[in-house]
């Protein structure tokens, strides 16, 4: 007997299971080279920094690190030379500087106003790669800019004693000061990240102050040791005016390392993904 005859569309039903499923792996590659091409154009954002109100977050991030630079640098002149200033004194004149400014330009571009923060942000997945690029170029503009107002504000007798750039005990190395700067810079990107993650919901108005407690903590710490930058943009403000780009290069690679590493840290393990968490420390 002629199986057909019985099942006459048995092997048609066959035929479309079969079709079906060799047609899902080409759906799911379809689906998976769209998904793939969504997150490289989220990468590289170019349809961001595109649009014309990019121009403006541009100007934010100028205008932050020139005040940033400006305010924060004459916190170190030394108007007397029997009493400089305090690490207290700088500490708290940037700490409060940039709490001022991400209370003011946070709704605007976040108020990066540090390139290593701007990293920092690249790496965790929460900036674009143009937008990184765009912002590092604007804060050295700015932080330069910064500079420059400030020398001409000064008389020259504090001119000739510096602009108030980050330099290195004379005793630490280079090293010491990469490892030193690596740090404090980890700190503050890990901070940046918990405060504006939108999934934690117990730091709702406390980024700027929590940011600027961070940066205060960390001159009180370092600034004895590599005069505590943590911003690459802000050691290039004075080196560029003053002229003077000795050990330059460790107030580079140590921030945009400690911004990287702190990046992934939190993206891969310390990001609030958990909606109800137990035994959590959140009043």
């Amino acid at each position: 007997m002629n199986v057909s005859t019985v099942f006459p569309e048995g092997y048609v039903e066959n035929d479309r299971v079969q079709r079906h499923t060799s047609s899902m792996p080409k759906e799911d590659e379809d689906r998976s080279a769209q998904e793939r091409h969504r997150r490289m154009k989220e990468f590289v954002g170019l349809e961001e920094v595109t649009k014309l109100d990019f121009l403006v977050m541009l100007f934010a991030e100028i205008l932050g690190t020139f005040l940033l630079v400006l305010l924060g640098c004459a916190s170190c002149i030394s108007w007397i030379s029997t009493s400089p200033p305090t690490v207290l004194h700088i500490a708290f004149t940037f700490g409060l500087a940039v709490t001022s400014l991400v209370q003011v330009l946070g709704p605007i571009s976040g108020c990066h106003i540090n390139p290593a923060v701007s990293v920092g942000l690249l790496i965790s997945g929460n900036c674009s790669f143009l937008k990184t690029v765009c912002y590092t170029v604007c804060q050295c503009c700015g932080a330069i800019a910064g500079s420059v107002v400030l020398k001409l504000l000064l008389p020259k007798e504090q001119v000739a004693h510096g602009l108030g750039a980050t330099a290195l005990h004379h005793e630490v190395t280079d090293a010491q000061g990469v490892g030193v700067e690596i740090i404090i810079t980890f700190l503050l990107v890990l901070v940046v990240h918990a405060v504006t993650d939108p999934k934690r919901t117990d730091v709702k108005g406390w980024a700027p102050l929590a940011i600027g407690l961070a940066i205060a903590v960390a001159h009180m710490a370092a600034v004895p040791i590599t005069g505590s930058s943590m911003n690459p943009a802000r050691s290039l403000g004075p080196a560029v005016v003053d002229d003077k780009y000795k050990d330059l290069w460790v107030y580079w690679v140590g921030p945009l390392i400690g911004a990287a590493v702190a990046g992934g840290v939190y993206r891969m393990g310390l990001r609030a993904n958990r909606e109800n968490e137990e035994g959590s420390y959140d009043f």
